[in-house]
């Protein structure tokens, strides 16, 4: 089976039906919200694979964040829908990072099902990752330039970086789905750009267009239900119309309204390749219980396209121990308590290992007290139990162990000053060093200026094959 949807006259389309399953592919969903978007008339299946939220390790090691099983779980469920309604599949940011091992992972795990399945579908593959080499003939050339706060980039980041991606726009995917692909498989994608890519192929107009790509990306997080399923976005030329598959959930002008504040600097304006979604004017109406319309949404076209790079380096390698703390007497001074720690610990990694503190990393940080919002959250008075998580990063993984070893006995016993006995703290695990391996950071907060969309991007397309 080979859609023919994508070849379709855009002139002769007045709307185009978008099903967003879940905010990522590995998320799950319940499988009849999928067969209710497709007999509600779904066009094309969009669905992201990936992001940077969980931070910079999946990107700087090429790995998943998300488990093969639960990936597969979810694509048999799409592939299935997408082949008996003749409509395509388009997942972005593959492999959570975009990498292009994490594209032919996520191929691994299509043409399997494919086999599996007995479906003959077109895959394109779009590669995303990009080499320092020729980033660096274009820094070159003046046409890499930094995003807040990062400063000028010089080659020698580029360098240090394990992989880096170019996060395209809905170009490379509509031409895929134009050379007759069933499934896409992007690399590095905006979010909004994998559901997106369709509609704008089909003529629908960029503002609906972008503002509905934003309200799908996550699925049924616009709705008032986001545990309940999925999306069908209607796309016509005034505006489109939010629907979830769940019959039981809703969207309401707020819920919907509300996802312009989701991962964004401005609600009302959201920068892509291209140019920029300008939602100021957008006015949400109720039609009904369930249904949300949109209209007034205008897209921006930029002077200048530009292609965002994402690159992640190791900054050392890490190892943790994780102590509970229940001591009242240590609780109500749970600050000093942790400054002492830390002067002991680098006292007596001076004396054993000869190291300065220039040299490693030792972060303290206390559960259930400060560790997540540290000294913007109000003080709330000495906590019943504190866990406390030792990171030591160093050059190697040898010294960071070693370090978190030197601090085992204090995170144990460490009295306070004013103590005449030893306190019993309590380790989470046996051994208390757990070793985390390469710790990776973000290096780049860049764009590119390029001269086509699809420049920096190879898209490599292969027939299906049901048999065994």
């Amino acid at each position: 089976m080979t859609s023919t949807s994508a070849t379709e006259d855009p002139g002769e389309r007045e709307a185009v039906r978008v099903l967003a399953p879940s905010g990522m592919v590995g998320a799950g969903f319940p499988p009849e919200t999928i067969d209710r978007g497709v007999r509600l008339g779904a066009d094309v299946i969009a669905i992201d694979g990936g992001s940077t939220d969980s931070g910079p390790y999946y990107l700087g090691s090429g790995t998943a964040k998300t488990t093969a099983a639960a990936v597969a779980r979810d694509l048999r469920i799409l592939l299935r829908a997408a082949a008996g309604a003749g409509i395509p599949l388009i997942v972005g940011s593959c492999g959570t990072s975009g990498t292009d091992s994490g594209v032919d992972w996520v191929a691994g795990i299509v043409a399997g099902i494919l086999r599996e399945e007995g479906l003959d579908l077109r895959v394109a593959r779009i590669y995303s990752e990009q080499r320092a080499a020729a980033l660096k003939k274009r820094l070159g050339e003046g046409r890499i330039h930094p995003l807040p706060p990062m400063g000028d980039l010089d080659a020698a980041t580029l360098d240090a970086c394990r992989h880096i991606v170019g996060m395209m726009g809905h170009e490379p995917i509509a031409e895929a789905l134009r050379a007759g692909a069933d499934v896409v498989l992007a690399g590095r994608a905006t979010d909004t750009a994998v559901a997106a890519a369709y509609p704008l192929l089909m003529g629908m107009p960029a503002g609906p267009t972008w503002h509905a790509s934003k309200i799908v990306e996550c699925g049924g997080q616009c709705t008032t239900d986001p545990r309940a399923g999925g999306v069908l976005a209607t796309i016509d030329r005034d505006g489109f119309t939010i629907e979830p598959l769940d019959p039981a959930n809703a969207c309401t002008p707020t819920s919907v309204a509300a996802h312009m504040l989701y991962e964004t600097v401005d609600p009302f304006r959201m920068r892509e390749p291209a140019g920029t979604l300008a939602v100021a004017d957008a006015t949400y109406t109720a039609l009904d219980a369930r249904r949300v319309r949109v209209e007034g949404s205008r897209f921006e076209p930029a002077h200048q396209y530009t292609v965002k790079l994402e690159g992640a380096r190791v900054t050392g390698y890490e190892t943790m121990s994780f102590s509970a703390v229940r001591d009242p007497h240590i609780l109500a001074r749970i600050e000093e308590w942790a400054a002492l720690l830390r002067e002991v610990v680098t006292g007596r990694v001076r004396q054993t290992l000869d190291l300065e503190p220039s040299a490693y990393a030792l972060d303290i940080r206390l559960y259930g007290y400060d560790a997540v919002l540290q000294d913007i959250d109000p003080a709330t008075g000495p906590p019943r139990e504190v866990g406390v998580m030792l990171l030591v990063n160093a050059t190697d993984q040898a010294t960071a162990t070693a370090i978190a070893k030197i601090a085992n006995p204090l995170l144990l016993h460490l009295p306070t000053p004013d103590m005449d006995h030893l306190p019993s703290f309590a380790f989470a695990t046996s051994p208390a060093e757990t070793e985390r391996g390469p710790a990776y950071e973000f290096a780049l907060n860049h764009v590119v200026d390029v001269d086509e969309p699809t420049d920096m991007f190879r898209i490599e397309i292969a027939e299906g094959d049901s048999r065994d």
